[in-house]
């Protein structure tokens, strides 16, 4: 940050972030930390990490597959594929001629145009279930329109989409 300037630039407030002490720049001191400070720093941060790791895992949710429906299939996966260093496969029939690929954490993003007129483009995340027909049906109760019941594709496993407050959601059961 230049002397006099209040306003940090992107790219410096991501140096910031990483090195851990944006709270000494957001609160407005440009000095150089103290040792305490960076201790501090590094006690909070582990305190936060520790308290991250004791989550309760059958208390949480994860994305199986994330959906793009696109007008432009290559385009969206030349830009995923730039910024995030990965590459597409070929259009996979079974998942609509999605452009698949594997996210870090073993789930996968697909890429692909639109299934019929009228079908919306969006980005969908399908989180994974242990019983679909009750999650579809908890979702159903709950007032939720069911768009797409419980459909099995092969080798891939079941899934199902709800729309609730116009937002699309989906489920998948492996």
């Amino acid at each position: 940050m230049k002397p006099g300037n209040n306003k940090i630039s992107r790219r410096e407030a991501v140096k910031i972030a990483s090195t851990g002490l944006a709270g000494v720049v957001i609160a407005g001191c440009s000095s150089e930390p103290t040792p305490e400070s960076v201790v501090e720093n590094e006690t909070n941060e582990n305190a936060a990490l520790a308290e991250a790791k004791t989550i309760d895992v059958g208390n949480t949710m994860r994305v199986h597959y994330l959906e793009i429906v696109t007008e432009d299939v290559s385009k969206a996966c030349d830009i995923y594929g730039g910024i995030h260093g990965v590459s597409f496969g070929e259009p996979d029939m079974s998942l609509g001629g999605a452009r698949t690929a594997k996210m870090s954490d073993g789930s996968m993003i697909g890429v692909r145009a639109r299934m019929h007129d009228q079908e919306n483009l969006v980005t969908r995340a399908y989180l994974l279930v242990d019983d679909i027909a009750a999650a579809v049906a908890e979702a159903e109760k709950a007032g939720a329109l069911i768009a797409l019941p419980p459909m099995e594709i092969p080798g891939h496993g079941t899934c199902a989409i709800y729309i609730e407050g116009g937002i699309e959601a989906g489920l998948w059961q492996v």
